[in-house]
């Protein structure tokens, strides 16, 4: 906003006219006309008495005049590029999307997006999601998962650079998580499956609109040693809520048994007669996610989450008929779990959406199939 719109506003709420603000300034009325019409810059002592007479502070009005205080100034010469990455990450700003015929869902910018797929109960399109998220009306959706590229320099296909500089990386995420935020429903969740290191920021950036559920930890089968660091041994859902949740429930496993003679693996301090015979509450942590590592249950080439997965995430934060939405389609995991489980779905994929239609088409897994619309 400019010194001179600032200063019209600021003028306006408190009923206040030129002449009313040059007697209380004793300044000429028609200089601060030109102030207000932006012909000329205000001076420091004109900063100065307008903070007091308004009661705002000398270095908001001085950045809207575009004057930097110096010590702000001096960080701003010496570190350009750690100080924007730090202000765009602090007020979200990744929500201008230049390519986009449509802005925050307002709009009908489905009108150039056409499914490449569709059954009666799901949408799939073959396009960036940045463009497909706009396109979205605000808070319509009932549950989010997103799976991203890691940004560990792997192969996706032509369309996606899974080896970007950091801040890039940060850069794009955020403009998504933002647009995921936008349009989650009151009530709705939130699930982004990524590695520590970048659930770690996109907790922080999620947590200035959205309320924290649980951090859980997805135990990883077997993973190869880092030098130098500690063995890592999980991946992270983060799970949040706009609000309180509308829909949570709490799901129960099987109570660990020893594969070997069958036994029960703890001995629960001599209370296993007092377990709940359908199972334990499930934990934060998670370790009976299965890989896909198999070429047999695999749809493409690239990493696929488990089937299992999906079913716990729908199970606990969704309902029959709700709305799933997944931006980074993948191997078409959550499309699929969507459509045995009884809940509508949209997503889209950037690459090759065939692995996607051949799934939805196939009974390779059990559960319902898809009807082509």
């Amino acid at each position: 906003m400019s010194f001179g719109v600032l200063l019209k506003r600021l003028r306006s709420e408190r009923d206040m006219s030129l002449r009313d603000l040059s007697g209380r300034l004793r300044m000429d009325h028609a200089y601060l006309s030109r102030l207000e019409n932006g012909t000329v810059l205000p001076s420091t002592r004109v900063i100065q008495e307008l903070s007091r007479v308004f009661g705002i502070s000398k270095e908001e009005l001085s950045l809207s005049a575009g004057k930097f205080p110096k010590d702000v100034a001096k960080v701003f010469y010496e570190h350009p590029r750690e100080v924007v990455s730090v202000i765009r990450q602090q007020f979200a700003v990744y929500n201008t999307i230049q390519h986009s015929h449509a802005h925050n869902g307002d709009t009908n910018g489905t009108r150039d997006l056409k499914p490449v797929f569709q059954t009666g109960q799901g949408r799939l399109y073959q396009c960036d999601c940045l463009d497909l998220l706009p396109a979205i009306k605000t808070e319509s959706i009932d549950c989010v998962f997103a799976d991203p590229p890691f940004n560990l320099r792997k192969n996706y296909g032509q369309l996606v650079d899974d080896n970007l500089a950091e801040t890039k990386y940060l850069e794009w995420s955020y403009q998504w998580l933002n647009q995921l935020v936008r349009v989650l429903k009151p009530g709705g969740s939130l699930f982004v499956y990524n590695l520590p290191k970048w659930n770690v920021l996109f907790g922080a950036f999620l947590g200035k609109s959205l309320t924290f559920r649980h951090w859980i930890a997805i135990d990883i089968k077997a993973t190869l040693p880092i030098p130098g660091r500690l063995y890592p041994s999980h991946y992270s859902l983060l799970y949040f809520a706009k609000g309180k949740p509308r829909i949570f429930h709490r799901p129960r496993v099987p109570i660990p048994q020893c594969r070997h003679c069958g036994g029960d693996i703890k001995d629960y301090g001599g209370h296993r007669k007092y377990l709940n015979p359908e199972g334990l509450n499930v934990t934060d942590v998670w370790n009976d996610i299965p890989p896909v590592r198999h070429q047999k249950y695999k749809t493409r080439g690239a990493n696929e989450l488990s089937v299992k997965l999906l079913q716990r995430v729908l199970e606990i934060s969704t309902e029959p008929g709700d709305l799933v939405l997944d931006p980074f389609g993948g191997g078409g995991t959550t499309y699929y779990v969507a459509e045995t489980m009884n809940r509508r779905w949209v997503g889209c994929e950037i690459e090759d959406c065939g692995p996607i239609i051949r799934r939805l088409k196939s009974n390779l897994f059990t559960g319902a199939l898809a009807q082509v619309a």
